[in-house]
């Protein structure tokens, strides 16, 4: 095993990060506040231990092999937390390292989970890097580096596939780091023009830039305690409900709208079921509003419509307490909390073009009951679905339904709501934000007990690696020549 191009890319990463904790500095000192000093020490600690390590590992071997690959990916959201928990407690924002890593890792898987009771209080610095963790861990720390690490010499392509596990990881280039290039240039564009439109609509320009960083990472981190909720503008929420949608999006579906190829859009199966999923679901709970509240049509339609995109988008924002519903609509919530937003977007969960293929098979599985004989394969875009893929998709699946009932019954013992238990466990391994019961959108994660915050981190980290590429880690097999 290269055990120091491993060290190298870490270093390097380290460095990237250091440089991000320069622009919070910025911040800081724009409004003069007492973090400043931590964001000094913090970013000052990243670049030397990160340029330390890359200079030392100079004389490393470039190849980065599937190994390496998976180690890389999985280590790298644990080195940016706890190197990025380091302006929090400095700071005294949190203190406790245990709180301080959660939000971390929170903020880099884009979970949305927090521990923070008084939002409005932290320094302006301190905000804008939760909100940049998000944003950094949206497009992946990863695909961020692929435009920059050939500089180095090392090749990319081990890292993009362990970073983007899904069923069919698309290339919008034939070279990965003009696809990087190019995923960075849209979501920036995106993340732009939705400060803008938030700027326009109201909002603070500090608060549209770091609810514009959520947004597109679909983390849902605010700079309010109340969350979106905060503002009452219909054309902030509709604003950010647009966004939403174009975060779970496949990117490549974006980049061929950007290029006026809408055909491609429309055709695309998972844009299909993905906007049919929203669809079917805001009707349903907008109905369920109406007939058992007394919001006006409007309202109705626009709480029904954001909280099914927070959660299927995995962004976790908050304008209404769905647990004040009647139970058959926070059932509905809490089944989106297992779809997810499309491959390739940076929503998390399951994923689109897994239900769609699980949905798929379950059909023609029936069919071929009927029609043993016949040759029935799954298609996908019209286009047969290699059964590896269908396997895997299965897989999948089954192992996230046995961690998530595992993790369930094992955190009962931290947290002895059940209810509670299913939200939170759902929740980060979803990387969706809120949960049910005592983790709901009007509460937060600051009761849950140290080690049900560490459990729950690493539910998060799992999830946001879509399992496999950590799981891997834990196969005696992995580790053998």
């Amino acid at each position: 095993m290269n055990l120091k191009i491993i060290f190298r890319v870490l270093g390097f990463l380290l460095v990237v990060e250091g440089v991000a904790m320069l622009l919070a500095l910025a911040i800081s000192l724009i409004y003069a506040e007492e973090d400043i000093f931590a964001f000094v020490i913090s970013s000052g600690i990243n670049l030397a231990i990160g340029g330390a390590i890359v200079l030392g590992t100079s004389k490393a071997k470039k190849d980065i092999g599937k190994r390496e690959g998976f180690i890389i990916v999985s280590m790298v959201w644990i080195v940016f937390s706890f190197f990025g928990s380091l302006p929090y407690i400095i700071s005294g924002s949190i203190p406790n390292f245990t709180n301080a890593f959660f939000e971390t890792m929170s903020g880099f898987t884009t979970t949305g989970s927090s521990i923070l009771n008084d939002i409005e209080a932290l320094p302006h610095g301190i905000l804008f890097w939760r909100s940049m963790s998000q944003w950094l861990g949206g497009m992946g720390i990863i695909v961020l580096s692929l435009a920059i690490l050939p500089v180095f010499g090392i090749g990319g392509m081990q890292l993009f596939m362990a970073e983007v596990p899904g069923p069919t990881p698309d290339k919008i280039s034939p070279r990965i780091k003009q696809t990087a290039k190019t995923l960075w240039k849209i979501y920036m564009a995106f993340t732009l023009a939705e400060t803008l439109l938030l700027w326009a609509g109201g909002m603070t320009l500090f608060d549209a830039v770091n609810h514009s960083f959520t947004t597109m990472a679909t983390g849902g981190f605010s700079t309010k305690q109340a969350s979106v909720a905060y503002w009452s503008s219909p054309f902030i929420q509709y604003v950010i409900i647009v966004f939403m949608f174009l975060a779970g999006t496949n990117f490549t579906l974006s980049y061929f709208a950007l290029k006026g190829k809408f055909l491609v859009v429309f055709k695309d199966e998972e844009f299909k079921y993905y906007s049919f999923f929203i669809i079917g679901f805001t009707v349903l709970i907008f109905i369920g509003l109406l007939v058992t509240t007394q919001l006006g049509i409007e309202q109705a339609f626009r709480d029904s419509l954001f909280q099914v995109l927070t959660i299927i988008t995995t962004t976790g924002y908050a304008t209404a307490d769905y647990l004040t519903w009647i139970p058959v609509l926070t059932m509905l919530i809490f089944i989106l909390f297992f779809f997810g937003g499309s491959a390739g977007s940076t929503g998390g969960g399951i994923k689109i073009m897994r239900i769609v293929v699980l949905l798929k098979n379950g059909y023609y599985e029936l069919k071929r009951l009927i029609h043993p004989h016949a040759i029935i394969p799954v298609k996908f875009n019209k286009h047969s679905v290699d059964s590896k893929i269908v396997t895997n998709v299965l897989a999948f699946f089954i192992i996230y339904l046995v961690i998530f009932a595992l993790s369930t019954i094992i955190f009962t013992l931290i947290e002895p709501s059940i209810e509670s238990s299913m939200g939170a466990v759902a929740t980060c391994l979803g990387n969706i934000g809120p949960g049910l019961g005592s983790v709901g959108p009007a509460d937060n994660f600051h009761h849950i007990k140290p080690i049900g915050k560490w459990f729950l981190s690493f539910l998060m980290l799992l999830g946001r690696l879509e399992l496999f590429t950590v799981l891997v880690l834990f196969s005696p097999s992995f580790w053998k020549e």
